[in-house]
């Protein structure tokens, strides 16, 4: 259970409430800096896991979990600061929410689950990390907020899509199941 992949994915989550006060007090450039220590950390722990042998049920699940709490802070977090429009954090965290809520449905009714993210799903974390980055590297490096403003519409079209297709991919797995006599 305790092994390095597991601690560096404990350390992303405690990257969460030191990059949230980083916002709240103006320090875009900190905060920069530790969503991409978290950023990185992530594909760390995923190297080393696979390296080393070292996968584990916990670091299946703490994992994502990880994931999910660095970007709905950022996005929250960015929506309250008027960085993000307030329409795409609603659906990043819908997604979310949708997601954990049907994988709970699953486990209460003893069904089987895939909790395996998706190609899709991949990447659409990595796009939904890549623009917290660009939202937050906007203002000190004064990138034209013209430029990355179609980026917003690409997040949340790949956010739509890959929540489509977990729900496709979660009606397949009900289908599957052997029916309860």
């Amino acid at each position: 259970m305790v092994n390095l992949p597991n601690t560096i994915t404990v350390f992303r989550i405690l990257c969460v409430p030191v990059f949230v006060n980083l916002l709240i007090y103006d320090r875009y450039g900190y905060a920069l800096a530790v969503f991409l220590t978290a950023v990185v950390s992530d594909s760390l722990d995923g190297l080393i896991a696979r390296m080393f042998n070292q996968r584990s049920r916990l670091g299946m699940y703490l994992d994502p979990l990880a994931d999910k709490m660095l970007l709905i802070s950022a996005f929250i977090s960015l929506s309250i600061l008027r960085l993000v429009p307030i329409w795409l954090t609603t659906i990043v965290v819908s997604r979310d929410l949708i997601l954990a809520v049907g994988t709970l449905l699953f486990h209460l009714l003893a069904l089987h689950v895939d909790i395996h993210p998706s190609w899709l799903g991949k990447v659409t974390t990595a796009m939904q990390f890549g623009y917290i980055i660009l939202m937050l590297a906007a203002e000190p490096l004064a990138l034209d907020k013209a430029v990355i403003a179609p980026a917003v519409f690409v997040v949340a079209a790949a956010t739509i899509g890959s929540g489509l297709h977990y729900l496709w991919r979660g009606a397949r797995m009900i289908r599957a199941e052997p029916a309860v006599r």
